[in-house]
């Protein structure tokens, strides 16, 4: 009998390798989320304190340009036209005193010298102005030569008025003609050319204003984002701390927070004052103290007028016409001619455009219209004589009278323009002084801000060491 084994019993199957248990991820996470929302935090931070560097600089940029470099030097340009025309009318004047009035003649004589010097002065100014301009620098050019063959043509009326010793009132023909043609040379070269001098370099004030009251807006906007986004990382990243180590917010990045906030908030004042002070040194200071410097140079050159109306017959004419749209350009209302004009004026016409218009509020501006207004009656008083006939009468109104009412009235202008120099100032000032104090506290925010941070993240990290 066969005995038949069995079969071996299979072996067990070994047990199933098992890997050993990953740490939770959760876990793991925790030191990298921290590092990337400080991170973040950082940026945000870094980018809002970039965007106030930017914002102040580009508002410093313009005070300086509109307060301290172009603009008072396109003003002090503006007096060129000023000079100009009050060397001509002082040269007006030497001529029709003859030998009547001699020390009134040094007077003038020395007062020519006196605004030579000053034309080039502010000749000099211009051509600082102009940069690397071709234009510019031809239009200065053309007016130093210009100066230079009108001093000679004056010069040789004086000289040979002196010699004539004629009495007051029209000089003789000879002189007449010298004259004129030095006057017309101021009159149709130079005095354009001076006050397209003043329009050309008034562009890099106005390129200047129309670029920053472009850019701060934007630059504040910027700030806010900035700054929002950084508070919003700084929150998140104290409730992930609170949350996932069940503390409550730490002091220290709750301080940090309400720095940051305190910056946001100081900087973007900062802006806005920067641009309110922009806007008023511009539009309601410098304009109206460049409108003033053109309003006293043709008031100089109206003046001029009157001495020319006296000193050649043949142009008397032309010259009141002259007279009559210097005045209407400055102080409008509507008359067809220089009577009806100053008897509208004299008046009280209160409703006037031109270029005083828009200035004749407040005081000093009433102050102003009223010179004016006894300025023309003075005017019209020392025609009436020379229609007359009473040319040594008209010469002494033009010399006393009308003179003292002049002298009055430019008074008055300087007192308005000095006014609006002062709010110029004060506006310019209160603008740098609002960047001073932002920039002498960004530094310590922004050191402040970074000690914060460190500790009150710093002790996290640590308890995964």
């Amino acid at each position: 009998m066969t005995i038949t084994q069995p079969p071996p019993p299979a072996p067990p199957p070994a047990p199933p390798v098992v890997a050993p248990a990953a740490p939770p991820p959760r876990r793991r996470s925790v030191p990298g989320r921290v590092r990337t929302l400080t991170g973040a935090t950082v940026a945000a931070i870094a980018l809002l304190f970039t965007a106030l560097a930017v914002g102040s600089s580009s508002a410093r940029d313009g005070l300086q340009v509109i307060g301290r470099d172009a603009g008072p030097q396109v003003v002090a340009t503006a007096g060129l036209y000023l000079a100009l025309s009050d060397m001509d009318a002082q040269v007006a004047n030497a001529l029709l005193m003859g030998n009547g009035y001699a020390d009134r003649r040094a007077g003038a004589l020395a007062r020519y010298e006196s605004r030579r010097s000053e034309a080039n002065q502010a000749l000099l100014k211009a051509f600082q102005l102009s940069g690397d301009d071709p234009a510019e620098r031809r239009t200065v050019q053309s007016v130093l030569d210009g100066l230079g063959r009108y001093e000679r043509l004056a010069g040789q009326a004086l000289l040979l008025d002196e010699r004539a010793g004629h009495a007051p009132g029209p000089p003789p023909a000879e002189v007449v003609a010298t004259y004129r043609q030095a006057t017309d040379l101021m009159r149709m070269v130079l005095l354009p050319q001076a006050y397209n001098l003043t329009l050309e370099n008034g562009t890099i004030v106005r390129r200047t204003y129309d670029d920053k009251a472009f850019m701060l807006p934007l630059l504040r906007a910027a700030v806010v984002v900035a700054g929002l986004l950084a508070l919003g990382c700084l929150l998140a990243l104290q409730i992930f701390l609170a949350r996932r180590f069940r503390r409550v917010f730490g002091p220290a990045l709750l301080v940090a927070t309400v720095t940051t906030a305190v910056a946001l908030l100081f900087g973007t004042n900062v802006l806005s004052q920067d641009e309110d002070a922009l806007r008023e040194a511009k539009k309601s200071s410098f304009d109206s103290v460049l409108t003033l410097a053109r309003t006293r140079a043709i008031s100089n050159s109206m003046q001029g007028d009157q001495s020319r109306y006296l000193l050649d017959k043949e142009r008397a004419d032309t010259y009141e016409h002259t007279f009559l749209d210097k005045s209407q350009s400055l102080f409008y209302v509507p008359a067809g001619n220089l009577e009806t004009y100053q008897a509208k004026v004299t008046q009280g016409e209160t409703k006037v455009l031109g270029l005083l218009g828009p200035e004749l509020v407040g005081p000093r501006g009433r102050d102003v219209a009223a010179a004016f207004a006894r300025f023309q009656a003075a005017d019209a008083g020392l025609r009436k004589l020379a229609l007359a006939g009473r040319v040594n009468g008209a010469v002494a109104a033009r010399l006393t009278t009308a003179a003292q009412s002049f002298d009055a009235y430019d008074r008055a202008v300087v007192a308005l323009a000095a006014q609006h120099e002062a709010a110029f100032e004060r506006a310019v000032g209160r603008g740098e002084n609002a960047l001073d104090n932002l920039w002498r506290l960004l530094p310590f925010a922004i050191g402040g801000i970074g000690v914060l941070l460190i500790a009150g993240v710093w002790p996290r990290l640590k308890e995964y060491r």
